[in-house]
């Protein structure tokens, strides 16, 4: 297969995705926001999802302070932020458009239209009278896309090379997710457990579970009152769990092996080994030697093996 084409449907594939996570991530944020809280609190909830996304350096220079609508505004329509949820979609169109032919008609025309009616939306103003219905739509678009393309594609390269942008897309996004509210959590209530923070800590563990569609769930796996080690093992350990960690490298060594080349097999070591390390880990040593630093090293060896994938497979320097 041509490694252009292989490009783009793999980046195709990982904006779609991140427009998806992008929407979970502020809806949480927004949702968590209309709970009873200090500024002080809700401030540090915003500043967070710029920080998950590694984008408060753009948005410092650009606003001078923090503030719930310029964070949406820049994180959902601001098309000079590579990262916002309109220049997402427009990359995901730009990659299906380049490769129509290696895709079937259903699966353009779903990232097409998903193009169109963001614009439209966009424009009306829905993202503003009602932004929770706004990210549910995104969500349901990217849905839509895996669905479609599971649904009416010959499961060859092609398929492959989108189902690895998925998976390793979503594998950063839960990680930066969990690390962020997690961190924050650590700085702002840990310690206190005063009956009101109890609640507040409800309401927070709930939000970050909804935000990855895991309420549910953890209520049918735990059957319990919702504990942030259980959320942490959830979200990172679980298999069974279709957006931790542990799925979604599943899923990336599974395509990596279907597309391997003479040069990948580096690669595809080191996706091994991390799946590995995802299979035995024990989340109470996790938690011991340091949620942080467990997924700042994982985001690093995310990061490194989208590297060397386009180094193996992709034009090179996306």
């Amino acid at each position: 297969m041509l490694s252009r084409t292989a490009d783009h449907l793999y980046w195709m594939s990982r904006y779609t995705e991140r427009a998806e996570n992008t929407a979970r991530m502020l809806d949480v944020n927004y949702q968590t926001s209309l709970l009873p809280q200090s500024a002080e609190v809700a401030k540090y909830g915003w500043q967070g999802v710029l920080s998950i996304s590694e984008l408060l350096p753009s948005y410092n220079k650009k606003y001078e302070q923090i503030t719930p609508h310029d964070v949406m505004e820049f994180m959902v329509k601001d098309e000079s932020n590579p990262s916002s949820i309109l220049s997402c979609l427009k990359a995901a169109r730009e990659n299906a458009r380049a490769v129509r032919g290696a895709l079937t008609t259903e699966a353009w025309e779903t990232q097409n239209t998903t193009w169109l009616e963001v614009n439209r939306m966009l424009r009306a103003g829905d993202f503003e009278r009602d932004p929770a219905q706004f990210f549910e739509w995104v969500k349901f678009r990217s849905h839509l896309s895996r669905g479609v393309t599971l649904g009416t594609m010959l499961q060859d390269e092609a398929f492959y090379f989108s189902r690895l942008g998925t998976f390793l897309e979503r594998a950063d996004n839960t990680a930066r997710l969990v690390d962020v509210k997690f961190h924050a959590l650590n700085s702002e209530f840990f310690g206190t457990a005063t009956e009101e923070d109890q609640e507040y800590d409800f309401y927070h563990w709930s939000a970050i579970l909804r935000s990855v569609s895991a309420f549910e769930v953890y209520r049918k796996v735990y059957r319990d009152v919702i504990k942030p080690e259980r959320v942490a093992e959830l979200l990172i350990l679980r298999a069974d769990m279709p957006r931790s960690l542990h799925a979604s490298l599943v899923e990336v060594v599974s395509n990596l092996a279907k597309v391997q080349n003479e040069q990948s097999a580096e690669t595809q070591r080191r996706a091994g080994k991390l799946l590995a390390d995802l299979q035995y880990a024990r989340v109470d040593e996790i938690l011991a030697t340091g949620l942080h630093a467990y997924l700042t090293q994982f985001l690093d060896r995310v990061n490194e093996l989208g590297g060397r994938i386009s180094q193996d497979f992709l034009v090179p320097a996306h």
